[in-house]
This record gives structure tokens, sequence and C-alpha cells, in this order.
């Protein structure tokens, strides 16, 4: 397939063609969905080295599922995002009691100083607020406020009810309403 029509290849159609040989489709494959994958599993973990890692090794199983891929039985986001959310899940679970690493968001040039700060106190108290959830709270409120998926597509990632998605949704919800009440104004948030 020529390079410039990956552009609009699917997912799966891209995963068929590496599984067939194409490596240029795994590279549009990759360059397409690391970020995905990276942003996910760094929220969950909190930990960029500990997410990337975890890229890394939800990448590699999705190239080795590539000859035997089942297409239009999983969408390849939602497979990918099911191993992501179980390879956090498992390094969650033997970290449990050890506070994780709080590694600052890279600066974006375009902010002024002051700007930047502010940025990043938001982010911290996000991430923070998100690790006082349960994981599958803080699950399921990633993956739909952060991550912008429908019920549906987390009811299948997490393999679970669309109730108990919006039930794990609005509880992780008012977890995050307590964890950050009473910041507004030390975050820069005003009424108006």
């Amino acid at each position: 397939m020529p390079r410039d029509t990956f552009h609009d290849a699917s997912d799966d159609a891209l995963l068929i063609l590496y599984a067939n040989g194409d490596t240029e489709a795994a590279r549009a494959l990759t360059l397409r969905l690391t970020p995905k994958v990276f942003g996910h599993a760094y929220r969950m973990l909190g930990d960029r080295a500990e997410a990337e890692d975890v890229s890394q090794e939800a990448l590699i199983r999705l190239w080795k599922q590539a000859k035997v891929w089942r297409q239009g039985e999983a969408k390849v986001t939602t497979w990918l995002y099911r191993v992501v959310a179980n390879l956090c899940t498992d390094r969650l679970r033997k970290t449990k009691g050890v506070a994780l690493d709080a590694v600052p968001e890279p600066e974006d040039n375009a902010l002024s100083a002051a700007e930047g700060m502010q940025h990043k106190a938001r982010v911290d108290a996000l991430q923070d607020a998100l690790n006082t959830l349960p994981d599958r709270q803080k699950q399921a409120v990633i993956l739909r406020h952060i991550e912008g998926m429908t019920n549906p597509e987390i009811a299948e990632i997490m393999e679970i009810g669309i109730e108990a998605v919006e039930s794990l949704t609005a509880r992780g919800k008012r977890g995050l309403a307590k964890a950050l009440a009473g910041r507004k104004d030390e975050l820069g948030y005003s009424d108006d």
C-alpha cells in the first residue's frame, strides 16, 4: 500500500498489512497509537518511565497478535486499551502501598513561566486526585473524561456492563471533586 494512503487506512487494515509483511504499515500504526497508549498508561500510573514500559509492552503484544487478528471482532484500539489497562493494573498491584514518583509534565514553550507553573499545578493536582481513586474508578474516569471514550467502549475495555461504567465514572467524579475541594483559588479557577 502506498505510504500516503496509510493516513486513511483503518487500524485493522494496517494491522493486517503488517501481518502480511508490510513494515511501513506497522510504522504508521505505531505512530498513530503510541500517543494514545502512552497517555492512558501515564494517567493510570502517574509515572513516565513506567508508562513508556507499558506502552512498549502493549504494542509488542499487538504485533504478536497480528498474525491471528480476527478483523471485525474488536477494534484494535479497544483491544489495545484493555491490554494497557491490564498491564497498568498489574503494575499498580505490585506497587500498592508505595508512593508513585511524581514526574512533571514537559513545559510548553508557548506558555509564560507563570502560565507554565499554573498548568503544572493543575496537572499535578489532577494526577494527585486521580491517584486517590480506587483503580477501577480511576480507569473509568480516565477513559471517559480524558480519553473521550463512550460508555459502551469503556464497558468493552473494562469487561463490565454500561451501568457499571456509569456508576464507576460517577463515583470517580465525586471522589475527584472531594479530593480537589477547596483548591479552586489555589489552582487559578474562578466562577467567571
